[in-house]
This record gives structure tokens, sequence and C-alpha cells, in this order.
């Protein structure tokens, strides 16, 4: 599927995009586009592509998303994958503030949900501090979604009651240095971990020798392109899963579940959804 890394219009001039007068300004939709299979992107949004002047769209997003937007509109690729980056936080910032000075409707689409490690609040506070109106559209987060997917659930009556959902790579200059992991390992049953993968290591250092706590005979299970045909799972244990990641060339992007619910997987994964099935076409009288 071609796109482009600036302000090149896909669209036909013959359905071309909203404008707006000279003293109003649009709208950007902060829209969560769920994990990757189609078939979890709300109606909301589904709708919101079809209609959209603009899309601004991350790495992330599947390409049966991407099918969705409608052919009128502008698509501009502001993917994010580690170390590799189309567009900087700033740039993609700036683009937005000046398409709602010239088209009506811009979607920034983003997998998952905008607001699940995925800067929509940054985002939405840089445009409302330009004066610049923001809708955030929520999305299915791939840490419970690629869970569900694998057959794991991330609570259970007999074996988890509390959840927690963290990030595994930090941005330079946050709030605070870094993840107190070991709190997290001694408050929360279940953990799921963003954007891990690469720095595994060190994370499980901290759960389990550095105060943490958590054994090391502790089940974890890393899922890779979660809800999509080619979604791939790793399961372990905290002492294995690194050895094992090295021996099959596991990569990232991938959530990391870690508690006694991953045992259930051989028991659940028969649940796991399947794609919905497609209507039957109408009958030519």
């Amino acid at each position: 599927m071609e796109s482009v890394t600036g302000p090149t219009s896909t669209g036909p001039t013959s359905t071309g995009p909203k404008t707006i007068g000279p003293k109003s300004t649009g709208k950007v939709y902060l829209l969560g586009a769920g994990p990757g299979d189609p078939g979890l992107m709300t109606l909301k949004g589904k709708t919101l592509l079809e209609s959209a002047d603009v899309v601004i769209y991350d790495a992330l997003v599947s390409d049966p998303i991407l099918a969705m937007i409608g052919p009128q509109a502008q698509r501009i690729h502001a993917g994010k994958r580690r170390g590799r980056h189309s567009l900087k936080q700033a740039e993609t910032t700036q683009l937005m503030l000046e398409l709602a000075q010239t088209h009506a409707v811009i979607v920034r689409l983003k997998g998952g949900d905008p607001y699940v490690f995925g800067r929509g609040g940054e985002e939405a506070g840089d445009l409302i501090n330009a004066g610049i109106p923001v809708e955030v559209i929520p999305g299915i987060t791939s840490g419970i979604a690629a869970a569900a997917y694998a057959g794991i659930p991330l609570t259970h009556r007999g074996y988890s009651s509390s959840v927690t959902f963290v990030t595994g790579h930090e941005a330079a200059g946050k709030y605070r240095p870094d993840v107190n992991w070991q709190a997290i390992a001694q408050g929360s049953e279940t953990i799921v971990i963003y954007m891990g993968v690469h720095n595994l290591p060190t994370i499980i250092s901290d759960l389990c020798d550095s105060g943490g706590g958590l054994s090391l005979e502790t089940p974890i299970a890393l899922i890779r392109w979660g809800t999509r045909p080619d979604q791939a799972e790793l399961v372990g244990t905290l002492e294995t899963i690194v050895q094992q990641v090295e021996e099959t060339g596991f990569e990232a992007p991938a959530i990391a579940v870690i508690g006694a619910v991953v045992g259930l997987k051989a028991q659940l994964a028969h649940c796991q959804p399947e794609p919905l099935p497609q209507p039957h076409p109408k009958a030519v009288s």
C-alpha cells in the first residue's frame, strides 16, 4: 500500500478535502486503530476514516485499517518504530497545527488506544494550547486484545485480581527517571509490558533480583503482532525467556504478559477469537 511522508494527496480531486474559512480551524481526531484486526475497529472510527480530509498514521496501523480510509483523504505516514522515525514528534504536532488551518477533518490514527502509551495526552494538550478543537476516539489497546487472542485472561478469580500496564521503553527527560519495577512486582498479580522486548533482561532482573521478589519460575508470554494473521507467541518463565528470545530471534513489536494467568493458556487457547465472517454477496435477480 502506497504511503507518503509529506502533504501529498492520494485522493481524487473530484472529491477533494473540505476546506474551511479564514477565521475557522479544523478539528483533530485522535483515533485509536486497535491492535490490527480490522474487526476490532470501532464503528465510530471506521466512519471517521471514511469521511476524513487528512489521515496522519503511525507505523503500527495495519493495512486492513488503512484500507478503510476514504479515497478523498490525504495520507501522511508519521510512523514511529524503535530507531526509525518518519516524522519526529514535534514535527507531527506542528503538521497537525498547520493542517487544521486548511482542512476540516484531520485524523491522527494511532495503533491501539491514543491514551495508552500512544502519546495522545501530549498531542491533545499541545493542540488545545494552540486553540485547535480535539476529540479522542478510543481504540482497543494491544495489552488487552493480544492477550485474549493468545488465550490468556488478564484476571481470574483463582489467579489474579490485579493488572498493571507499564511501558518497557521510556522517553528521555520524562517526569521520573525509571519505572519502579520492584513496586510493580510486589503490588500486581498480572503485569503487561508494552515495548519491553529490547530491555527484557534488565526488566526481569529488576522484577526478581533487585528486590522485586518475583520467582524466576513465574510464567511469561511474549505476543508479537497480536490479533493479526502473523501473530507469534513465545512462552516461558522469567528464568528462560531471555535465552528463548535469543535462540528464536523473537523481535518487537510485542507485549509481555507476566503472571500465573499465563499458565491458563493451554486450557483457553481454543477460545482465541477468529476474524469476522465476510458477508455473502447479494443475489442478483
